[in-house]
């Protein structure tokens, strides 16, 4: 008799994890900042990937967040509950779970319940299913900020086309779950009281696939996306234009663009 696994500690409160039937549920809960991810959180999240990846009895890995909230992107503060363990790592992107995600054999699921942001969206773009309330709302804030996501460069125009991903990245507007969907960034949207119940509909159709087989074809349809540019979010860190955007940003205020930017 095969014995289920028991989740892990993926070592931030603020993800948390439990395991039902051949699933990882994971839950995003840090509702006071919007879900907005630590670098803890995100590798959190990488940690599952991970480890998920090595569990032969699981068949997918569903991520959601908690109340309103799907998740808002990044922390700004830059709050951490292990600064030691994070500060060990040379680079500072090793903590993203973005090509994880998309490396594990597993299904990941994003069952978007409410906003989806910057980074929630990031996260949603890599999963292989995504389903959506209708409460939930979408966006590309990013270049308000001066950041240059790359691992949204790699994959918005994948999913929505260049024309549709150039209008969300330079006007920041927000898309509402319909809008999303018809746009490509989710696979269905539901009402939101029917939302659980869709995703383990979801989850149930996944366990009756072959294991090889789905991983192959993640495999494949994976191989055909654009490599994620890392270089540009660590070329973007060293410029004052970031820092700006950062910082005014926290002081709840308008950016005021350096302009002698030069040529990279």
């Amino acid at each position: 008799m095969t014995t289920s696994p028991i989740a892990p500690d993926l070592g931030s409160r603020h993800i948390t994890a439990d395991i039902r039937g051949r699933v990882l549920h994971l839950r995003i809960d840090r509702v006071e900042r919007r879900n907005a991810f630590t670098q803890d959180m995100y590798r959190a999240i990488k940690r599952a990937a991970i480890w998920a990846d090595s569990q032969p009895e699981l068949d997918a890995v569903c991520l959601t967040g908690t109340g309103g909230y799907f998740g808002a992107g990044g922390d700004m503060g830059g709050g951490s509950e292990d600064a030691a363990g994070l500060a060990a790592e040379w680079d500072a992107t090793d903590q993203f779970p973005f090509r994880h995600i998309e490396r594990c054999r597993k299904l990941w699921v994003a069952k978007v319940n409410g906003l989806c942001h910057a980074g929630g969206l990031d996260l949603v773009l890599c999963c292989d299913v995504a389903v959506a309330s209708d409460r939930a709302r979408f966006r590309v804030p990013e270049l308000l900020r001066g950041i240059p996501d790359p691992f949204m460069a790699a994959r918005l125009a994948e999913a929505v086309g260049v024309a549709k991903a150039r209008y969300l990245f330079f006007t920041a507007a927000e898309l509402n779950a319909r809008e999303a969907e018809q746009a490509g960034l989710v696979g269905a949207v539901v009402d939101h009281d029917s939302l659980d119940a869709h995703v383990e509909w979801v989850l149930r159709q996944i366990s009756l696939t072959g294991p090889m087989a789905r991983a192959d074809v993640k495999r494949d349809l994976n191989g055909r996306l654009p490599t994620m540019d890392y270089g540009m979010f660590a070329r973007a860190m060293d410029r004052p234009e970031m820092r700006e955007g950062m910082n005014s940003f926290l002081q709840k205020r308008s950016p005021v663009w350096p302009r002698d930017h030069g040529r990279e």
